[in-house]
Order: C-alpha cells, then structure tokens, then sequence
C-alpha cells in the first residue's frame, strides 16, 4: 500500500535481511522496537532511543485507551507528537490484554469487555473499536484485535481461538478499508494480521491460511512466550514462516530473550518487541557479551570495570570518555538514584540493537548460522533468562507493559 514497503535485500537459509519502509522512516530488518506501554519508553529519552540505534517503537492501545483516551491523544497531535518520535511507531490491538488480564476480560464474539485495572471502569474492545482507536492514536502500524489462547490448551479451545482471530481479522480489514487509512496529520496507516495456533502446527497453518487472503501489509505471530518450553517456540516459528508471504514482513510478538531474537530470526522472522531490555535494565539486570550481569551483586562493589567491553552505549563508553563502572552502577542502584536504571536501560537496548544489526550482517555476507552458533555458545544456560518481574502488587504484570 502507497507509503509502505518491505524490501528483502538478503537470505541466508531461513533468515532474512530487509528493509521495512514507512511514512515515518526505514526499519533496516531484522529489528527490535522498545515498548512504550503508556506514550513513553521508561526514563528515556526519544533522542538516546534513536542514539542507541532504536528505528521503530510500540505503544499499547489498551493502555492509552484507558489513559489519557484516544480522543486525547488526537488531540495532542498523536503519537508521534505525543511521544515526540519522528520515526515508526506500532500500536499492539489490546488482543494481548485478553490473555495476560484474564481477571479483568469477558470475551464473547462481539469483542471483549474490560474491567480497567486503574479504577474498575468499564471498556467494551470490539475489532472495530480497536482498529478506531489506534487510527486515532496515528501510529503507522495498526495490529488486528485477536484471540491469545493459553497454553496449554485443550485442541478444541485452541481452534476456537484461531476461527475467531479470523473472523475478528475480517471485522478489522473491513473497518479499516471504511477509514481513509490516515493519520490525523495525513500519513497512511497500515494493518498487521496475528497468526495465531499456539504451538500446534496445524492449527498455525489453519490460522494463517485464513489470513493471507485479507492480504494485509504485514504479518504477526501471536501466542508464544506465554508459557511454553523455548524449543516449542522455535519448533512452532519454523512450521509457522514458510506460510507467511516472503515479500511482506513477519512480526513475533512480545519476544524476548537474546537467544530467543537469534534463534527466531534463523527460522525467518524480522520484526520483535519485549519489555525484557527495559525492564530488566530498571531491576539491575544487563545483558553482556559473556552472558546475563546482575549489577546489584555484592562482587560488584568495587568493580571498576564497565559492564561490557563490547558495548559503546552511554553507560559503558559515555560519549567516548571511560563509562560508569560497575561498582558505580551498583552503588547509583542501592542508593536509589534514577540514574542507573536508566542507564542499564540503554545498555541493554544497545545490546539488542547491536546484536540484531551484527546478525543482519552475518546474513548480508552467507555467514548466519556460524555467527548464531556462536552467540548462543555465549549464552550458554543463561541463553533464555527470564524477565524481571514487576514488583508484587502491580496490577499489569505483562510483557507488553514496559
């Protein structure tokens, strides 16, 4: 569609390097998008976002639906005036809210029903509604209301799931073909279809054969990293990409660790968001070219060195002087400074940045699955660390709440 284009420049077995072109700027591919849940990556700033290397960003519809409102936002200009982002943004449907505030939904096949988790308000999201409010929102990318199963999750269940995903697909498609598919400030705005099938691989080619005919933009897979082993994820992607056209970019929601991007990007996927760089960076947690760093650990007290070698972000070269040791950051973090987890945040983005364009490269050059190999050798059993959770008593405790 005019102002949208995915351009593959490069193969190397599965994995692919492209180019996803949008009103708002180019997304060299594979990429990772920080979350700003609520019109805000936490405690950075758009400028160190784009520093860092970050090209595309999400933000959440349930979230800003609830607050400020849609309307609201409209009114500030959207998103992109909002959050004060000149490049891409995409906007997650609210679909995923379903499944990680299970509490707080009623699903029927009209759309669902929210309790809101701020102050018991209620929120009726039908697929039309969803497609509305993130026209209003003005991102460049809209995603389809969807159905996130659980898992595990008896067959039946699971097909329900994948049938109404579909027919909701078609609610979305239809309301955004009645909208001029503009932002208020006159950019086109695109749609994204969510494969959904849990780790079944019938039930993903089910899923995805009922959309390609809508022929959206782009493509997402939903329902993984919700409780399954890593090996099901990677197993489900590799039964899920050969159905995904190859001319239009694929998407794997809310994933997530280093190993999980590498061994993703081998099976063919190009676009990923998580809160897990940023969240684990406000915990004290970093990802180092030697594994995972807790940097509130007491054999860090008089550490001078920097938490990676490798890294060039704030924290570790700081504008080309020596950067923050780690006995600093440890200290910044107990003392309670906003400083260290802020800069443990950029740490942490640069990393995923920096690892997705360096496995960019290997596939520009035929040399994929030697350097995947040896990233994930690195890792070794820290290769799929979990998320830091947020602290008991948080009412949203979900991977697409930064």
């Amino acid at each position: 569609m005019t102002g949208f284009r995915f351009d593959l420049t490069a193969t190397d077995g599965a994995a692919r390097a492209g180019t996803w072109s949008t009103p708002h700027g180019a997304v060299p591919t594979p990429a990772f998008m920080p979350v700003g849940t609520a019109g805000s990556v936490k405690g950075v700033m758009p400028e160190q976002l784009a520093a860092v290397g970050s090209t595309q960003i999400l933000a959440n519809t349930y979230h800003l639906a609830l607050r400020p409102g849609a309307d609201v936002v409209a009114d500030l200009g959207g998103l992109h005036a909002m959050m004060a982002w000149d490049g891409p943004i995409l906007t997650d449907s609210g679909g995923f809210q379903v499944f990680s505030l299970a509490e707080l939904a009623t699903m029927t096949e009209e759309g669902v029903r929210f309790v809101s988790h701020i102050d018991g308000a209620k929120m009726n999201l039908t697929p039309e509604d969803s497609v509305e409010v993130q026209a209003k929102l003005g991102a460049d990318v809209m995603m389809c209301l969807d159905e996130c199963p659980p898992l595990p999750c008896e067959p039946e269940r699971m097909q329900a799931a994948v049938d109404r995903t579909t027919r909701w697909a078609v609610r979305c498609r239809d309301r955004w073909d009645r909208l001029d598919r503009r932002t208020a400030g006159g950019d086109p705005q695109a749609l994204f279809g969510i494969v959904q099938g849990g780790v079944d691989p019938a039930m993903r080619e089910r899923s995805a054969r009922g959309l390609l005919p809508l022929e959206f933009p782009g493509y997402a897979i939903g329902g993984l990293s919700v409780g399954e082993a890593p090996s099901e994820m990677y197993r489900t992607l590799e039964a899920t990409t050969p159905f995904l056209p190859t001319e239009k970019p694929r998407y794997l929601m809310g994933v997530g660790t280093p190993a999980d991007l590498v061994n993703a990007v081998m099976r063919g996927v190009d676009l990923f968001d998580c809160v897990m760089p940023t969240r684990n960076g406000r915990n004290g947690t970093v990802f180092t070219s030697g594994g995972v760093l807790k940097i509130k650990n007491a054999a860090h007290a008089r550490d001078t060195a920097p938490i990676d070698l490798a890294c060039d972000c704030p924290a570790c070269r700081r504008g080309g002087a020596g950067g923050f040791s780690r006995g600093t950051l440890r200290h910044l973090f107990l003392a309670g400074e906003m400083l260290a987890p802020i800069l443990l945040s950029l740490h942490n983005l640069r990393f995923y940045h920096r690892l997705l364009a360096d496995l960019r490269a290997a596939i520009e050059r035929g040399e994929a699955e030697a350097f995947a190999a040896a990233e994930l050798a690195k890792w070794g059993a820290g290769a799929n660390v979990a998320a830091v959770n947020p602290p008991p008593g948080d009412p949203v405790r979900d991977r697409r709440a930064g």
